[in-house]
């Protein structure tokens, strides 16, 4: 039986607020982070492919460690400890990007793609560290509404980090963003250390290849956890103009870093209304073509963003498209949950963080190159054209998922 939303938050000791907690700090940490490095990049280069670089800094650590960590999080030590681990390495790396910035060595731009790289690293331990957790202390029953919590809780840190950090870069200095980033990380640390929950590993550690090898072999016998992660990974991947912010507000704009923030915010803040319907209704029917459907309007937004040249109207147009994409997250996090096993879910989600994760610093990087190919505005059409004609290629070759209702995998 699925409990309410209170009965959720106060379940086990109150843990889920503490989950949320940590992954929210987190979240304002990183995009802080983030919207202060795309703003530094672009003011040192001013040249859209520096930001497509950015992307490319963060995916290639986190792609060559992400299946290594989800092995580690099944087999060892703590799901609790290495949340806290990712938490404090993000902390140490916003501590770097504050000493280049006061001291500003030569090449300072390679200096903050190295700190990215970091990134990378202190990243691929989040996704497999929050869903094993999430398992264990969200009733199977009610995950999709959890997911829905979970996903209002994630846009809030994707509307208030980015602002914090565009107001702090226009009215204060990057340094101070990059602090305050610091500091929200060690937090997220604190908080995953107060979580009280049980954990146990329920099988002997397997060697590293041959775990990887089984979590591989799962995701791609299973038809609707596979095709669900390819078809988000494509989306992102020619839908993400979100990398070229930068540009369109300097040069399509001719706004400072205050307007940065407020288009990195608006995506999040539709994206929170979708979550807040999405936990108090959750989609257990036709969930499979919801899913498709949601795609296909965020792809719809990016081109309707492309050639948009207001910023009041951009705005709207990004926060429809946070709300597509919000009903997107809601419902591939929950079949990810309830189709795959326990003793799998932290090589499952790193496998997911691939695909979805590396997708948005991979679309950052195809972005980049477009823009420099095409220019910046056909870009970002020609990527939300793909993004259609991948949900039109997804519908017809994975029927499982197409038809998929949520509540045939309770």
């Amino acid at each position: 039986m699925s409990l309410s939303i209170r009965q959720i938050l106060a379940h086990q000791g109150y843990a889920f607020p503490k989950l949320l907690a940590y992954r929210i700090l987190m979240v304002l940490s990183y995009q802080m982070m983030m919207v202060a490095i795309g703003w530094h990049i672009y003011e040192l280069t001013h040249d859209p492919w520096s930001l497509g670089l950015v992307g490319l800094a963060e995916v290639v650590p986190y792609m060559g460690s992400a299946l290594f960590a989800g092995h580690a999080v099944d087999h060892y030590f703590s799901r609790r400890g290495f949340a806290a681990v990712s938490a404090f390495f993000l902390a140490v790396n916003a501590g770097l990007l504050v000493m280049i910035t006061q001291q500003q060595p030569a090449h300072t731009a390679w200096w903050i793609y190295g700190t990215v790289c970091l990134t990378g690293f202190a990243r691929a331990l989040i996704s497999p560290s929050y869903n094993t957790l999430f398992a264990l202390i969200i009733p199977r029953a009610s995950i999709a509404k959890a997911s829905g919590i979970g996903s209002s809780m994630f846009q809030i840190g994707l509307i208030v980090g980015p602002a914090i950090g565009g107001l702090l870069i226009g009215f204060a200095d990057k340094s101070i963003a990059y602090g305050l980033s610091a500091l929200l990380a060690l937090a997220a640390c604190v908080a995953a250390l107060a979580l009280r929950v049980t954990e146990h590993h329920s099988h002997e550690p397997m060697k590293v290849f041959a775990s990887i090898a089984e979590g591989l072999r799962f995701v791609r016998r299973t038809q609707v956890v596979l095709a669900a992660q390819l078809l988000d990974m494509f989306a992102v991947l020619f839908g993400g103009a979100v990398a070229m912010l930068p540009a369109f507000v300097h040069d399509i704009y001719q706004m400072g870093p205050e307007g940065l923030g407020l288009l990195r915010a608006a995506p999040a803040l539709g994206a929170i209304v979708s979550g807040i319907w999405l936990a108090k209704h959750p989609i257990h029917e036709h969930s499979g073509r919801w899913l498709l459907f949601a795609v296909a309007g965020f792809g719809a937004c990016m081109i309707a963003f492309g050639l948009c040249t207001n910023f009041e109207l951009a705005m709207l147009i990004l926060a429809i498209s946070g709300m597509m994409d919000g009903v997107s997250v809601v419902l591939r996090q929950t079949i990810l949950q309830l189709a795959t096993p326990d003793g799998m879910r932290g090589r499952v989600s790193a496998i997911n963080g691939i695909f979805i994760g590396s997708s948005n610093e991979l679309g950052a990087f195809e972005s980049g190159l477009t823009a420099r190919l095409m220019g910046l505005v056909p870009s970002v059409v020609f990527g939300g054209c793909m993004t259609l004609a991948v949900v039109g290629v997804t519908a017809f070759k994975a029927p499982k998922l197409r038809d998929l209702h949520l509540s045939q995998l309770h």
